[in-house]
């Protein structure tokens, strides 16, 4: 999310209560919502419609794999802008019956066209950057409904896209933010199709103001009649078809059509060909809990690369948000991401080098490149496998440009009564995505397609088929081989450093859910940003202004070319803990944005 503000005497109100917030200390004082607890379930969302949405389905008796799919289906509709039926998402689900925990991975893969000597040739050697087809990515969020609810669900498409029909096509009311973000965006103004949309009476609309979007409603109905049409064969294939009206039948079809009138490299085999993947995950042990990552085409291993060489610190004795915790961590993330740069990517076209990247012993020699004194400007990635000769890849630095850290996405965590854990986060990773709705479908596309690189033998460089590796990750924890903690937040390069910052205020500083949400935070920008063309910050960091002056001061003293953010800005998170001793589920959600959290 960028650094937006809500309007109006709501900035005085997040003010006030900041200036009562403790950072003198290590108490993490009073919060601006309640933790919200129950012995049932939890839901936790960047919407209180989709929060809803997932509530009514658990209370129907679905499970957390049913209520996730309910919940993500409305969000795509109330948080539009973020995510929607043309995201891409990644997944971590944990299944109670086989106490296993799964990584989904329903990121795009570059269609058949899509070359590095095509952008090369066509298009200046450059991609665009959040804006077109060009930037576009296959929606991979019908594929995980899917398998969530193939594979470990209870419920069929009727029933869990219920809810979102009806928001698509009776309208809910636009939020202050919602409405701002359509005010605000320049791009969908280009597009016929997305100006009937959200612009339908030929303005933005304002908050309190019912916005509707039955081109979708009518899309998502074509899923369900599918799943009727072969209710006979079974729920396995009655689910298959609609999966398969999408990504094979007349929704592709029109899809594709669409997609090669308006300058797209999108074909119907493209669509036909894609599938989301189920994987296992990585993880790493962070003071006795054990941290899960999805392993491909995500960045979301770079907190664990961090968490390793932060483990080698007392971190509660630097004290928290001090000029000390902050340095570290800041350049304990600096050096993670040179390996991510380096060494994540699409694991179907690329090795990665995990038994060496989450080695605590590759942790203790990195660790030795912080210096407590002064900020490093480098881009510096590690060498965990010296002796695999095809990991010598080339790395390069921008420092041109002006691509963007920030990114538009969504996040939906769900915890039923068996304490399965499904943590989902779908996004069209800027701003209304792409742009344009696919001709009548009410579908924006996902514009992931900026991240590739176009330097070749980079990790992340532009192959046919291979997925980018996605800003998007999310966390799932265990402690003693018990579900503990699932947590996420949007924010584009920076959603690693929100959740590391939750979890290490949770277990380092001893916060509940809420406290860790709220605190402030800090981020950095000193790395190659995930867009087109990728611009570096050498030394960049960020602190929202609840930092104490004395504090920034001292960051500057050791080299760090500091911003200062709006005092409640750098977050937009959600999670839900569980008491493994009384069963207890607390759910929190940041009073940043509009998310909300419930359990009973």
């Amino acid at each position: 999310m960028r650094h937006r503000l809500l309007a109006g005497p709501a900035i005085f109100f997040l003010t006030s209560v900041s200036a009562i917030y403790s950072q003198t200390n290590d108490s993490p004082g009073p919060t601006m919502r309640p933790v919200i607890r129950g012995r049932h379930a939890a839901v936790a969302s960047m919407k209180a419609e989709a929060t809803e949405a997932a509530r009514r389905i658990l209370d129907a008796g679905g499970n957390a794999f049913d209520a996730a799919v309910a919940g993500q289906a409305a969000l795509g509709v109330t948080d539009f802008s973020l995510n929607g039926v043309g995201s891409d998402a990644v997944l971590l689900v944990y299944d109670s019956r086989e106490k296993k925990v799964y990584s989904i991975n329903a990121e795009p893969r570059a269609p058949k066209l899509a070359t590095i000597e095509w952008y090369e040739k066509n298009n200046g050697g450059k991609i665009p950057e959040s804006d077109g087809l060009l930037s576009g990515g296959i929606p991979g969020v019908v594929d995980a409904w899917y398998i969530l609810l193939d594979r470990w669900g209870t419920m069929n498409f009727e029933q869990v896209l219920q809810p979102a029909i009806d928001l698509a096509e009776n309208g809910f009311p636009l939020s202050e933010r919602g409405a701002s973000y359509i005010a605000e965006s320049k791009k969908i103004l280009k597009y016929p199709t997305t100006v009937k949309v959200y612009l339908p009476n030929g303005r933005a609309p304002k908050a309190g103001e019912i916005l509707k979007n039955p081109d979708l409603a009518r899309t998502l109905k074509k899923l369900v009649e599918a799943e009727k049409v072969n209710a006979s064969k079974g729920r396995h294939e009655a689910l298959k078809a609609a999966r398969d009206r999408f990504y094979k039948g007349d929704i592709a079809h029109d899809l594709a059509t669409f997609s090669e009138a308006n300058g797209g490299l999108f074909r119907y085999e493209d669509f036909a060909e894609y599938t989301a993947k189920v994987e296992t995950p990585v993880s790493t042990n962070y003071r006795g809990y054990q941290v899960y990552k999805n392993p491909s085409a995500s960045q979301g291993p770079t907190e664990l690369i961090a968490l390793n060489i932060l483990e080698g610190y007392d971190l509660k004795a630097f004290g928290h948000n001090s000029p000390e915790f902050l340095h570290t961590s800041v350049e304990a993330v600096k050096l993670a991401m040179g390996d991510r740069e380096k060494y994540l990517g699409d694991m179907d076209f690329i090795k990665i080098p995990y038994d060496g990247l989450l080695s605590k012993d590759y942790a203790r020699e990195r660790r030795k490149l912080i210096d407590p004194a002064k900020a490093s400007l480098e881009l510096r990635p590690g060498n965990p496998a010296a002796s695999t000769a095809d990991l010598n890849r080339p790395v390069h630095e921008v420092l041109d440009g002006s691509a963007s850290h920030n990114g538009d996405t969504s996040y939906i965590a769900v915890v039923d009564k068996d304490h399965n854990m499904v943590s989902f986060e779908p996004s069209l990773h800027e701003l209304f995505g792409t742009g344009v709705v696919m001709g009548d479908t009410g579908i924006l596309f996902n514009c992931r397609g900026d991240y590739y690189s176009l330097v070749r033998g980079e990790a992340n460089a532009l192959e046919p088929g291979k997925r980018p590796r996605s800003t998007l990750q999310s966390t799932l924890v265990m402690k003693d081989g018990q579900p503990y903690a699932i947590l996420g937040s949007p924010g584009g390069d920076d959603q690693v450093m929100r959740t590391m910052q939750t979890l290490i205020n949770m277990i380092d500083f001893g916060m509940n859910i809420q406290q860790a949400i709220e605190a402030p935070r800090w981020s950095s920008r000193s790395f190659p940003a995930s867009p087109f063309p990728h611009t570096m910050y050498p030394g960049d960091m960020s602190v929202e202004a609840r930092i104490p002056e004395a504090t920034r001061q001292a960051l500057i003293g050791k080299g760090h070319k500091l911003r200062v953010a709006p005092p409640w800005s750098l977050g937009s998170n959600g999670g839900i803990v569980i008491d493994a001793a009384t069963g207890v589920l607390s759910a929190g959600a940041d009073p940043r944005v509009d998310a909300y959290a419930w359990a009973w």
